[in-house]
């Protein structure tokens, strides 16, 4: 989607050479743009200086940071039988590694803006979940972590204001994908129980948001939070 903007891509992923990556790369150039897969693991904060040079040295800036890791607990469990290590694992990939990774980008942003003489747009995106704010007993560590990335927009929105740095949140509700595939049946059930219209989101209604945000039409919305919770987040008294 923001290859189709006129925005060249850096896609991160633990295997840069995947099947998944190697068919964005073929969309991505059918559009025209450039592509950069990187290899990464998130989690392992020294690797991201590296990364970061990688990019920097291929496009010479970074223009939009969107931070779109996570994982979910490998099984569902009721909190209070949440293991030590699944809290350990899904805490590090969604919350520790993406701040520190966004910290090292933001310092270039910060360092490019000053290069440029402030005549250049850069903006970060958190892509985060409804769980943010909602729980599930049985996903507490997935809750906290997105809990605890809400926060962590907040901070560098707080912080990059002055720098002329935008930061926004992106809360998608349930979003059909494969990480989602065992709370799908949970969650149409539900629909069905309560008669809800409540839907279901494509990974496209997510890039349709972050390209709105990243093409500038939500300038002077720094800070904000983007809910796209599909009507499950509507307070119903019956």
């Amino acid at each position: 989607a923001l290859a189709s903007k006129g925005f060249d891509i850096v896609a991160i992923a633990q295997t840069a050479n995947s099947e998944n990556m190697i068919t964005l790369q073929q969309e991505v150039e059918g559009l025209n743009a450039q592509f950069l897969p990187i290899s990464l693991d998130i989690s392992n904060t020294d690797q991201h200086a590296e990364a970061i040079t990688t990019i920097t040295t291929h496009y010479n800036r970074i223009d939009l940071l969107v931070n779109n890791a996570g994982v979910a607990p490998f099984d569902s469990v009721d909190f209070l039988a949440m293991k030590e290590e699944s809290y350990d694992r899904v805490m590090t990939i969604n919350l520790r590694g993406p701040l520190f990774f966004t910290q090292k980008v933001a310092q270039t942003m910060i360092w490019l803006r000053e290069k440029l003489q402030g005549n250049h747009d850069f903006s970060i995106i958190f892509i985060s979940s409804m769980s943010a704010a909602m729980t599930s007993i049985d996903m507490g560590e997935y809750c906290v972590s997105k809990a605890g990335l809400s926060m962590v927009a907040s901070l560098f929105a707080d912080r990059l204001e002055c720098e002329g740095i935008n930061v926004y949140e992106v809360r998608p509700g349930l979003v059909k994908t494969d990480m989602s595939r065992k709370a799908r049946t949970k969650y149409e059930e539900h629909i069905k129980t309560h008669d809800c219209c409540c839907k279901m989101l494509e990974p496209e209604d997510v890039a349709r948001a972050v390209v709105s945000i990243a093409k500038g039409d939500w300038r002077f919305s720094n800070g904000s939070i983007f809910e796209m919770a599909g009507g499950v987040n509507i307070r119903r008294f019956i």
